[in-house]
């Protein structure tokens, strides 16, 4: 990545989180970005950290989908004349592939901040995650969206 476009990239950043787009605030964004890509440019250059940043823009892209679509999905049963019927909650046991105490909390706290699911428990051995789901259609279907989703993405940058 370009350091001046980075720089840009960070005196934006810095603008929006001050609130202020003034030229000076903007310029002195710039020059905060322009004194860190400085000091941690031996960093920006490795590609390794570049591919990590991907992957924790990809992760943080993908748990907001799944948030905004698990958000559509629970309101469409809660606002049905039939609820009742819309609800059909279930425990389901997820076999899990992450190991370390940072993916599987990370884990369990997607899942948890996702409406509609909620992580209960984990196995002592580590080998399972409960999860509660508030409408279930396919214990194989909830296994293989968290296995797909949020798991896989989380063991590829914890690799």
């Amino acid at each position: 990545m370009n350091s001046a476009f980075l720089v840009v990239i960070l005196a934006l950043i810095w603008a929006g989180i001050s609130g202020n787009f003034s030229g000076l605030n903007l310029l002195f964004g710039g020059v905060i970005g322009s004194v860190a890509i400085f000091v941690l440019r031996s960093s920006v250059r490795d590609r390794g950290s570049l591919r990590k940043a991907r992957q924790l823009l990809g992760l943080a892209l993908l748990f907001l989908v799944e948030l905004l679509m698990s958000a559509i999905r629970v309101a469409a049963i809660v606002l049905r004349p039939d609820v009742k019927s819309a609800i059909r909650p279930a425990v389901v046991a997820v076999p899990l592939t992450v190991k370390s105490d940072a993916e599987i909390t990370l884990l369990a706290n997607m899942i948890t901040l996702t409406p509609g699911t909620l992580s209960i428990d984990v196995a002592e051995d580590r080998s399972v995650l409960y999860v509660h789901v508030l409408s279930m259609t396919s214990e194989a279907a909830v296994i293989a969206d968290i296995k797909t989703g949020f798991e896989a993405r989380i063991a590829e940058i914890f690799k």
